[in-house]
C-alpha cells in the first residue's frame, strides 16, 4: 500500500512510512518395497516464547525485520528470542532486488536470511509482483516489455533463493476496495497478469508454496473480500498454481478485527490454500484483538502463522498507534499475553499442510497428506534401505563415505551405498555402517543432525510418523532441509508438515 491507498484503507489516517514499511505419506509398513515416515510436535507444558509455543501447533509465529537494525542488541535480541519466522520489511522488494534491469542486488535480503537461518529461523518471500516500490525503470515500461520484465523479474530472483524460502508473496495488493482489480501498471499489461506471474513462479521454484497478500479482506462481507476469494477459487478451479493466502491484518481506527474473522480464514481454506496472517499490527495493542485473531488462526488448522509487522513500537510505520507486542524498549506488554496464551491454548497437532503442485521430485512417488497425529501404535522396525526427501527425490547421506563422529548429514544424488544405508532397530536407532547412528547434535531449531557411536540416548533415537516426518525422541522436533540440492544439510526444526519435513525409507 502506498499515500495513495490510505484513503481507500477504511477511513484511516495513517502516514506512511518508507524506511521501515512501506504497507503494502501414509504409514507403509516396513518391507522390501518401502515405509512412509512423518511426525507432529510433541505436547508439553506452555511454551514460553511466541516462536515455540506456535511450533506446538505446528504453526510459526514471526516478524518482519530490517537489515539496518540488525546491528541494534536490543532489536535481536528480542527477535532471536521469539519469532520462528522471519519476513524482510523492503530488503525483497522489487526496488531492492532489481534496482538497474537485469542487474540485481540481493545484499540486504541475504543479510536478513543469513541473520535468520543462523539463528533456526525460516524466512517468507516478500514480494515479487507489486504496483508500489518499482525501481525507476521499471515503472518507465508499459505493454509487452512491462509484462516480459515482470516475468524477467520473478525468475531472477527466485533462482536465487530456489529452495531457500517456504513461502513467497508472488503478487501484493493487486484489489481495489470495491473488489475489482487496482489500475496499475501491471494490469494495464492485460488481466491475465496475476495467473502469469503465479506460473512465472511455480516454474522458477517449485519447492515454494505460493501466496496472494493484500489488506482489507479480513472481513468476510467486505467487497474487497469477496473479489480476492473469487480470484482464488478460480485459479484452484483452472489449475493455476496457488497455495495460501495472506490477510495482513493491519487493524486500525476503522478496520478493526471483525467478528466474521475466523469465517474469512476457513473460506480461504475451504478451496485448499494455507491462509496466514503476514503483517499484523493493531492500534494500541489491544489486547482484545490481538488474543482474538490469534485464536481465530489457531481455529482453523490451514491457518500455517502469524507474523507482526516489525519487533517493538519504535520500529514500526505505525510507531505513534504503538501497535505492536513490545515497547520501544523491548518489554512484553500486555498483548504479548494475550498472544501468548492463546498460542499455549491451541491444540497441540499440526495444521493439515499441502505442498505446491508440483513439489514432490519425477522421480518419486509423493506421500500421503500428513495426519495431524503421530500413529498411535509402535512403527515397524527393522528396515533397512535410503532415507529420500519426498520434496527433493534425493537421499540422506553421509559425505565422503565419513565414519568420524560429528560428520554432519546432507541430502545428495541416490546411489544406494553404504554411507546412504539406513536400519531402523527396536530401540528407534537410524543406523549407518551398522554401529553409527543419526544423532541430534542438540535440541533447538537448527541443530545439526549428524552421525555419532551409537550410545543409546534419546538424542539418537527417532520417531517415524504416520505423516511422513521423522521427529527427534529427544528434542520433538522434525529432521528439515532448507534446499533441495546437492550439499544441503539436515537440521532440527518445529515440524511444519512441509515437504522439505518429508522423508520415506525405501529399498534402492
Amino acid at each position: 500500500m502506498t499515500n495513495k491507498d490510505v484513503g481507500e484503507y477504511r477511513g484511516r489516517t495513517l502516514r506512511r512510512l518508507r524506511r521501515p514499511r512501506v504497507l503494502l505419506a501414509a504409514t507403509g509398513a516396513v518391507a522390501a518395497a518401502a515405509l512412509a515416515f512423518v511426525m507432529v510436535p510433541n505436547a508439553n507444558a506452555a511454551a514460553s516464547t511466541l516462536g515455540a509455543a506456535a511450533a506446538q501447533s505446528g504453526r510459526y509465529f514471526g516478524t518482519a525485520i530490517a537489515a539496518g537494525r540488525l546491528n541494534d542488541g536490543t532489536y535481536t535480541t528480542v527477535a532471536g528470542r521469539e519469532f520462528n519466522m522471519v519476513t524482510a520489511e523492503n530488503e525483497m522488494k522489487p526496488d531492492a532486488t532489481e534496482p538497474q534491469r537485469g542487474q540485481f542486488n540481493f545484499n540486504g535480503g541475504d543479510q536478513i536470511y543469513t541473520w535468520a537461518t543462523q539463528r533456526g529461523m525460516k524466512v517468507r518471500g516478500h514480494t515479487l509482483a507489486w504496483h508500489s516500490q518499482q525501481p525507476a525503470w521499471f515503472q518507465s515500461l508499459s505493454g509487452s516489455s512491462l509484462r516480459q520484465a515482470m516475468i524477467d523479474h520473478i525468475n531472477g530472483v527466485m533462482a536465487h533463493y530456489k529452495g531457500k524460502l517456504p513461502y513467497w508473496d508472488v503478487v501484493n495488493e493487486a484489489f481495489a476496495e470495491n473488489g475489482t482489480r487496482r489500475a496499475s501498471n501491471l494490469q494495464s499489461t492485460g488481466n491475465d497478469w496475476i495467473e502469469v506471474a503465479f506460473k512465472t513462479a511455480r516454474n522458477a521454484d517449485p519447492s515454494a508454496k505460493l501466496c496472494y497478500n493484500d489488506y482489507n479482506i479480513e472481513n468476510w462481507s467486505y467487497a474487497k473480500t469477496q473479489g480476492v476469494y473469487s480470484m482464488v477459487k478460480d485459479f484452484k478451479s483452472r489449475g493455476v498454481p496457488i497455495d495460501c493466502v495472506g490477510l495482513q491484518t493491519h487493524f486500525t481506527g476503522g478496520s478493526s478485527l471483525p467478528s466474521n474473522f475466523q469465517t474469512t480464514l476457513s473460506s480461504f481454506a475451504a478451496l485448499g490454500v494455507d491462509v496466514a496472517l503476514t503483517e499484523a499490527d493493531v492500534t494500541n495493542a489491544s489486547t482484545s484483538q490481538y488474543s482474538g485473531l490469534t485464536t481465530a488462526c489457531m481455529n482453523v488448522p490451514r491457518c500455517v502463522g502469524i507474523t507482526v509487522w516489525g519487533v517493538r513500537d519504535s520500529d514500526s510505520w505505525r510507531s505513534s498507534e504503538s501497535p505492536l507486542l513490545f515497547d520501544g524498549s523491548g518489554n512484553k506488554k500486555a498483548a504479548y499475553t494475550s498472544v501468548l496464551n492463546a498460542l499455549n491454548a491451541a491444540p497441540p497437532t499440526s495444521p493439515t499442510p499441502t505442498t505446491a503442485s508440483p513439489t514432490v521430485s519425477p522421480t518419486t512417488s509423493p506421500t500421503t497428506s500428513p495426519s495431524t497425529s503421530p500413529s498411535s501404535s509402535p512403527p515397524p522396525t527393522g528396515g533397512t534401505g535410503v532415507i529420500l526427501g519426498s520434496q527433493s527425490g534425493r537421499c540422506i547421506d553421509v559425505p565422503n563415505s565419513s565414519h568420524n563422529n560429528g560428520t554432519r548429514v546432507q541430502l545428495y544424488d541416490c546411489h544406494g551405498q553404504t554411507n546412504q544405508t539406513w536400519t531402523y532397530t527396536a530401540s528407534k536407532q537410524l543406523t549407518v555402517y551398522g554401529n553409527m547412528c543419526l544423532d541430534a547434535a542438540g535440541s533447538a531449531n537448527g541443530a545439526a543432525v549428524q552421525i555419532y557411536s551409537c550410545n543409546g540416548q534419546a538424542n539418537q533415537q527417532w520417531n517415524l510418523n504416520s505423516n511422513g516426518t521423522i521427529t527427534g525422541v529427544q528434542s520433538g522436533r522434525c529432521l528439515d532441509v532448507w534446499s533441495t540440492s546437492n550439499g544441503a544439510q539436515v537440521q532440527l526444526y518445529s515440524c511444519s508438515g512441509q515437504a522439505n519435513q518429508q522423508f520415506r525409507l525405501t529399498a534402492r
